[in-house]
């Protein structure tokens, strides 16, 4: 008989439900089941993100504040957002300020999307004092190599005429000058991490326009000219402000559309695994500690959830600590051998209950407590608190 508290560690459902609100719903779903008699185990929450969509959620769930910033949407109309903050640390997440779900109407803007309003954020947190910068990346609309972003912190981009750029990854072709006397001084007194799932170079076949552009728009012409755009913007950035010739090649540089590469390039940022990242950020070293079984998952658990991301981070991790793992999602398309190499001791899925995928989404909530109910708390992992001797 196991022994120990349940830790809840989901990530999103994308399209239905928040990290947190998946966490709610499976703890209403054991509670209810496990209420039976009251010596169920305790039940924990921490809900988890990557880097990217539900990033600013996660932080918020740890207990972190929101900070409003009014700031410029990818395609530049006025948006609230904000960053997550505590302790002097900042979590800014690009998506919530240059992400594709920010696009009006869902028209994506391939060669015009800006991360610039992902820039007023991380300038917002520098005038109020952080001293550590999160930025969380992924989930972009735009691929304009961190340029938005830089502007926002003070950076001049001209073209031949000394005119300023206009935005997005085509303004890049006419880059003529950059000008960095003005860049924001905090940056200099500021740690910046950069969390993100993704090892792609900015440039070439597997760089930050070839790999992502379609998702945001571009066709393969289109693809092209942006790779052009970023190349040049490096070579640019090389020449004018002294960057290391080598940047564009890191690991991790072309995250978000190039913006990974600015903030490695200028900002002097350090690029960490997003979900390890955010594990140690949310506190959930210190909630595996003495737990018997940890649950996580997303809306989808696929071969792209063991190529790093939240699930696949939260398995690894309590795996090290010994503690078995489930997965819970809307669907999960891997084998039970697959699961296992990954860590998980076992997967759940919405689809086990309702096998209309459109129901899935639209009643997700509803389904995790039956899951959570029906299954899950039947599991045979399921830690037992023994009943108090009446004697």
């Amino acid at each position: 008989m196991s022994t120990g508290h349940v830790l809840i560690a989901p990530d999103k459902f994308k399209g239905s439900l928040t990290a947190p609100e998946v966490a709610g719903h499976l703890a209403a779903g054991l509670a209810r089941a496990l209420s039976a008699g009251s010596h169920g185990p305790d039940v924990r929450r921490v809900p988890v993100a990557d880097g990217g969509d539900g990033t600013l959620e996660a932080a918020l769930a740890a207990g972190f504040r929101a900070v409003p910033v009014p700031c410029t949407g990818p395609t530049g109309q006025p948006i609230e957002s904000s960053y997550a903050e505590r302790d002097g640390v900042a979590v800014v997440e690009l998506a919530d300020a240059s992400g594709l779900r920010r696009l009006p109407g869902g028209v994506r803007a391939p060669m015009r999307a800006s991360s610039y309003g992902t820039g007023e954020l991380v300038r917002a947190a520098l005038d109020a004092g952080c001293r550590e910068i999160v930025l969380g990346l992924g989930g972009s609309a735009c691929t304009d190599g961190g340029a938005g972003m830089l502007r926002a912190l003070g950076l001049r981009l001209t073209d031949a005429h000394g005119a300023d750029l206009g935005p997005g990854g085509e303004g890049l072709l006419e880059l003529a000058r950059v000008d960095t006397s003005r860049l924001h001084p905090g940056v200099h007194d500021a740690r910046i991490v950069v969390a993100c799932d993704v090892d792609n170079p900015l440039l070439g076949p597997h760089g930050a326009a070839q790999v992502y552009g379609r998702q945001k728009g571009a066709d393969r012409v289109l693809a092209g000219e942006l790779d052009r755009a970023l190349a040049h913007w490096a070579e640019v950035l090389h020449r004018d402000a002294g960057i290391a010739g080598g940047a564009a090649e890191i690991p991790g540089a072309g995250a978000a559309g190039g913006v990974g590469f600015a903030a490695l390039a200028v900002l002097g940022a350090t690029v960490r695994p997003g979900i390890e990242y955010l594990l140690d950020l949310v506190g959930f070293p210190a909630a595996l500690a003495g737990a018997g079984l940890v649950i996580t998952g997303e809306g989808s658990v696929d071969r792209q959830t063991l190529r790093g991301k939240a699930p696949a981070g939260v398995a690894k991790a309590a795996r090290r600590a010994g503690v078995p793992v489930l997965a819970v999602a809307g669907r999960c398309l891997i084998t039970g051998t697959e699961l296992v190499d990954a860590g998980f001791a076992g997967a759940y899925a919405l689809t086990d209950l309702e096998p209309d995928p459109d129901r899935c989404v639209a009643e997700a909530g509803a389904l995790l407590e039956r899951l959570a109910a029906e299954r899950l708390a039947r599991d045979p992992l399921m830690p037992q608190v023994p009943e108090p001797d009446s004697g």
